[in-house]
């Protein structure tokens, strides 16, 4: 589920604790969760979630699926140590590939130097109604 997912929910915590959750394009491999920084319009200023990895080291992501159906609601729970890199990280260009092989639109996208968050969950949580 987590693989084949388009979107995912990061959510992060200031380190007064203040919550902070946003969709994610995500990539999972090897025990790694990565999402770019990508060209959508931003604020200008160092991304909210961003603030709160540098202050706090820690994120989670969630993966859900919903149907009316509700025998087939799932979901989980990824959380863990998360950082941010940049283009010098030996992960960054693996990572990027990575993403750009899962999401098309990222190729028209220059992404060389954007940073690229990195959550290694050490705990996990799943759910299946069935």
């Amino acid at each position: 589920m987590l693989r084949d997912s388009r979107v995912g929910h990061l959510a992060t915590a200031s380190a007064a604790s203040e919550p902070h959750v946003m969709p994610v394009c995500f990539a999972f491999r090897d025990g790694a969760i990565y999402s770019v920084i990508d060209e959508k319009p931003k604020s200008g200023r160092r991304l909210l979630r961003l603030r709160n990895i540098d202050a706090t080291g820690k994120a989670a992501l969630v993966v859900d699926r919903y149907d009316e159906d509700w025998t087939r609601l799932a979901w989980v729970l990824a959380r863990g140590p998360t950082r941010v890199i940049g283009r010098s990280d030996p992960v960054h260009t693996p990572a990027l590939d990575l993403l750009r092989a899962k999401y098309p639109q990222y190729h028209a996208m220059s992404l060389a130097s954007a940073e690229i968050v990195v959550l290694t969950p050490d705990r996990w949580t799943c759910w299946r109604a069935s």
